[in-house]
């Protein structure tokens, strides 16, 4: 039996043993991969082979033969194998249990941090939500669609255009006007004139501040001066006579006030025009215009935008002209020249580069100064003379126009019986269109889809009849015109910018004869001497919206951008009608333009078309209309 045994076990040595799955924890020192204790084996000779063992006695009482006899060989190879097991086992832990504890142990905890990366996202979210919620102020919405704001009586003072700049900083442009007012003399009782200058808020038109000056107002000027270091929002207003100030946008105090010793025989004939830094103090400049007793006799003073101090001394000439002031407007030609334009009923040109080396007396110039522009050099004068001739013969208004090819605005020239368009460039004539008695600034928009600016113009047509045109900005011609009925004064028409990159011109008129189509019908009672507030979109050239009606008259009007909302709104400034004796009221009025057009607007139509196009057409077109502030040149 004992040779058997080891005859069995020698076989047992030899036989090529297969690797057997390996299961978790158990893994054998010498072999790698294999393991007999979990060894599946299903070889057919080894189940023989452990049949013999058993036939020929080799398991007794439990216990094989291999324990009680063994070779000498087979201990050495029992105890080198026990050693390397010793070797790789821990102390008190077999070799399977200690994989297994560290992955039960890496697999529990995982559940824990899970849930607390989770916990701790959800926590730091619900911080940021509440502290944008309470902490941080959101931007105001403009919930006042109309409003109206009663001034008191009018002393029938200068009027100007009036001017919207964002001066509290709510996102929202505010209304600044000056207007003179009676104000009851508290010692002899009367009633005397002052005039207040006043901000209005473009939200409900509540006063922002109110400041009185000494004379009546010009122009009052917010939108793109940079005459302080720090780009605080500024205002500079212009008097009639020697007054010239600036001012803090949000408040109203004075920065500074230009001495009226600087104008000794002369007052102020217009606005202020801005220019780049001259003395370098990195804040922008300003040049006045200033005329004497005499109109041939004017003159040009640089005035500093940091402390309201000269630049020198006056620069005086002598013109001849007559007519209408033009000017004075800076133009800046692709080359980088800056000219002043001005002129008596014609434009005139004198290089700025000329004032600033009159005033200062001296040749040297600033960095900005040192560009010519030869094609508007070689208009000088046979004798060398300052000014240069650009366009005469009875010029009523002078605008300069964004030009989409080239970097150099272009000028447009309105004449009672003319519209002249000219290069900015050479000067040159781009086409002219002849019409009978022109009687208002032409508005700059985009009617066509070329993206030039074309040019809502009214003319007269005869006694009480106005035809409205719009003059294509290309080729000069007109591409819509309408006759409507008006017996209303002077009044400029106006457009804003969509997002679709074409303007609505709005225009006052009288009611048209057309019955008159609601968009959410209803009866309108007809009023005599109402004057009405039209708007026209280039998708529907044969129709006009009716927005509102007044019965005062129209003196000055404006339009802002609540860029937030994309919507726009139009402000009117009216008098009511005077008695001999009874001055009249002044009112300022907002109306939000997306709300008129949906809730009161009526259609006009101007002529039949087919197909027809219905109300509820119109109505989904203007409710996806979104206005935008384009900073066209005009």
């Amino acid at each position: 039996q004992a040779r058997a045994a080891a005859h069995a076990h020698r076989a047992l040595s030899a036989w090529p043993l297969r690797p057997a799955a390996q299961l978790p924890g158990k893994k054998s020192p010498d072999l790698g991969e294999y393991d007999p204790l979990t060894q599946a084996d299903s070889d057919e000779s080894e189940d023989d082979l452990v049949l013999n063992l058993q036939k020929n006695g080799g398991i007794k009482n439990g216990k094989s033969t291999l324990e009680e006899v063994q070779d000498p060989d087979s201990e050495v190879e029992v105890e080198v194998t026990k050693q390397r097991l010793s070797e790789s086992v821990p102390d008190g832990y077999p070799a399977e249990a200690t994989g297994s504890l560290e992955q039960k142990a890496a697999s529990s905890l995982m559940p824990y941090l899970r849930t607390a990366v989770f916990l701790l996202t959800m926590v730091i979210s619900m911080i940021l939500v509440l502290v944008c919620a309470f902490l941080i102020p959101c931007p105001p919405r403009d919930l006042h669609n109309t409003w109206n704001r009663n001034l008191g009586q009018e002393a029938g003072g200068a009027l100007f255009p009036l001017e919207l700049s964002d001066v509290n900083g709510d996102g929202l442009p505010d209304i600044l006007l000056s207007f003179t007012a009676l104000k009851n003399a508290s010692v002899l009782g009367v009633s005397r004139p002052s005039v207040t200058v006043m901000a209005l808020s473009g939200m409900n038109g509540s006063t922002l501040w109110s400041s009185h000056i000494p004379e009546e107002t010009r122009s009052v000027q917010c939108k793109g001066l940079t005459l302080t270091a720090p780009s605080e929002p500024v205002c500079l207003v212009t008097g009639t006579s020697k007054f010239l100030s600036l001012l803090h946008a949000s408040s109203g105090k004075t920065i500074w006030t230009l001495s009226p010793a600087h104008l000794p025989s002369g007052t102020l004939a217009a606005p202020a025009v801005m220019l780049p830094d001259l003395d370098g103090d990195k804040v922008g400049d300003l040049v006045v215009l200033a005329i004497g007793e005499t109109q041939p006799d004017l003159c040009f003073i640089l005035v500093s935008g940091k402390t309201g101090n000269p630049l020198g001394g006056p620069v005086k000439y002598s013109i001849n002209g007559e007519g209408k002031l033009i000017g004075p407007q800076a133009h800046i030609t692709s080359r980088g020249a800056i000219y002043i334009l001005f002129g008596f009923g014609n434009v005139q040109a004198v290089a700025l580069r000329d004032l600033f080396a009159q005033a200062r007396n001296r040749d040297s110039f600033p960095p900005v100064l040192q560009r010519e522009e030869p094609e508007w050099e070689k208009r000088r004068s046979v004798n060398l003379s300052e000014l240069i001739d650009i366009y005469s013969g009875g010029v009523e208004f002078l605008q300069m126009v964004t030009a989409s090819d080239t970097n150099c605005s272009n000028l447009l020239i309105t004449t009672k019986h003319s519209l002249t368009l000219l290069r900015g460039e050479d000067l040159e004539p781009r086409w002219n269109l002849e019409l009978q008695d022109i009687h208002s600034q032409p508005a700059p928009g985009y009617f066509s889809a070329d993206q030039t600016l074309d040019f809502m113009v009214q003319a007269q047509s005869n006694d009480n009849v106005k035809k409205m045109l719009v003059v294509d900005g290309k080729s000069g011609l007109p591409v819509w015109s309408y006759d409507l009925p008006c017996h209303i004064q002077e009044s400029d028409a106006l457009s804003v910018m969509t997002l679709e990159r074409k303007s609505v011109f709005l225009f006052w008129a009288d009611e048209m004869q057309p019955a008159l189509q609601n968009l959410e019908p209803g009866p309108r009672n007809k009023r005599p001497g109402l004057h009405h507030l039209y708007l026209l979109h280039p998708t529907f050239p044969t129709i006009l919206l009716d927005l509102t009606n007044v019965t005062d008259t129209v003196t000055a009007s404006a339009i802002g951008i609540n860029d937030l909302q994309k919507d726009a709104f139009y402000i009117t400034m009216t008098t009511s009608p005077t008695s001999e004796n009874q001055p009249g009221l002044l009112l300022v009025s907002k109306l939000g333009l997306r709300w008129a057009m949906l809730t009161q607007s009526r259609m006009v139509p101007l002529m039949e078309t087919t197909p027809k196009v219905s109300r509820g057409e119109v109505r989904r077109f203007l409710s996806r209309l979104k206005f935008i502030d384009f900073p066209h040149k005009f």
